[in-house]
């Protein structure tokens, strides 16, 4: 008896590579319930994207293909390992993403891919699809994926047809990239293409508008959180980047020789580590935090217990206390268990003249203004 496999229609494609687009985060971090990733009634992930104006827009996320000729070890799509491989064309995604859009169930496209053949084979496919899009009179967000190594003149056409580009940076320093990829050339196909599109963004430019994001794999390698830390200040204030994303590495998704298989720490602090690193990323872009400011243990890491705005507020107590009715804004928002809410609260109470008495004249009580109480006076 010969069993013949039916190849899977477009629709069944599209399941498969929205799964598998979960590992890519470099467009929606949840900060709110509401900023979730979800399921359509299709099982294709629809994730939330906050907007440079404050709305929100629902990305279609998906690769245009799984085959990848990569290696890069914690990765569960590289070369050899198990998985369900297809490809769409774009022609076939273009028509997909219409009838989603038509239906009014997203309003945007996040769109990357496995490296089917080369770098550049790869991102023409992309920018094809994003193309067709365009043409159509498409005028929507479009997230587009930047292969490393990918040419310039690719680079540039993806610019020209995005709302917003990523290329993944994966760890801070050549010497962790070395554990993850020997396919790929940290300085030439990560670092020298991330400086490429920020010359292309620089003020003034045609694509200034165009964001750019990364995402660093965390806890697959040995990278420290300091090191992260500082890689990440330095793609924030000497490249300009919008956003930077974290991500815990998946245990068991990897080669059985990644330092992050064999690692004793456990998955639930792994989740916990990605967490600090966001609360760091959000002290450095609000809170007006520099990087060494962080503070961090004898091995370079945050802690896993103490939120850093907290440690931070434990190492100097010379700072404290925090005058709730005269300091300035940038000393009230150091305030642990302050957040920008509290603080734009407190500035407009005075604005109006109203002398805050305790923490109780904020409102309902938050469960984190507790941690403030040891910190202000009034």
């Amino acid at each position: 008896m010969v069993l013949i496999r039916k190849a899977p229609d477009t629709a069944e494609k599209l399941s498969i590579l929205s799964r598998d687009s979960q590992y890519d985060l470099a467009c929606s971090c949840a900060t709110r319930d509401d900023e979730h990733r979800r399921r359509s009634p299709e099982n294709k992930w629809i994730y939330p994207v906050v907007l440079p104006n404050g709305g929100t827009t629902y990305l279609l996320k998906t690769l245009l293909s799984n085959e990848c000729v990569n290696n890069c070890t914690y990765c569960p799509l590289r070369a050899g390992a198990p998985a369900d491989r297809c490809s769409l064309s774009p022609e076939e995604l273009a028509r997909t993403f219409f009838s989603y859009y038509g239906a009014g169930r997203v309003s945007g496209l996040f769109l990357s891919s496995g490296v089917n053949k080369d770098p550049d084979a790869t991102m023409e496919r992309i920018n094809q699809t994003a193309l067709i899009l365009r043409r159509s009179r498409f005028k929507g967000y479009i997230h587009l994926k930047i292969i490393p190594g990918a040419s310039q003149g690719a680079i540039r056409q993806s610019l020209a047809l995005a709302s917003a580009v990523s290329l993944n940076i994966e760890t801070p320093t050549a010497e962790n990239f070395k554990y993850l990829s020997t396919s790929k050339d940290y300085q030439r196909d990560i670092l020298q293409p991330l400086e490429f599109i920020s010359r292309l963004r620089a003020r003034g430019s045609a694509y200034s508008r165009i964001k750019q994001t990364t995402q660093f794999v965390v806890g697959a390698s040995r990278e420290t959180d300091k090191e992260i830390v500082g890689s990440s200040w330095k793609l924030y204030k000497e490249l300009g980047l919008n956003r930077i994303y974290f991500s815990a590495y998946q245990r068991g998704a990897g080669s059985p020789g990644l330092p992050g298989e064999r690692s004793p720490v456990s998955n639930n602090a792994l989740l916990t580590r990605e967490h600090r690193l966001y609360q760091v990323d959000w002290l450095i872009r609000k809170y007006g935090f520099k990087a060494e400011e962080i503070p961090f243990d004898p091995s370079g890491n945050l802690s896993l217990e103490t939120d850093p705005k907290e440690m931070w507020a434990r190492r100097h107590p010379e700072f404290f206390p925090v005058n709730i009715n005269k300091d300035e804004e940038s000393r009230l928002l150091r305030v642990p268990g302050l957040g920008q809410v509290q603080v734009g609260r407190i500035l407009c109470m005075r604005k109006e003249g109203i002398k805050i008495r305790s923490l109780d004249d904020l409102g309902r009580r938050h469960t984190t203004r507790s941690k403030a109480r040891m910190y202000v006076s009034f």
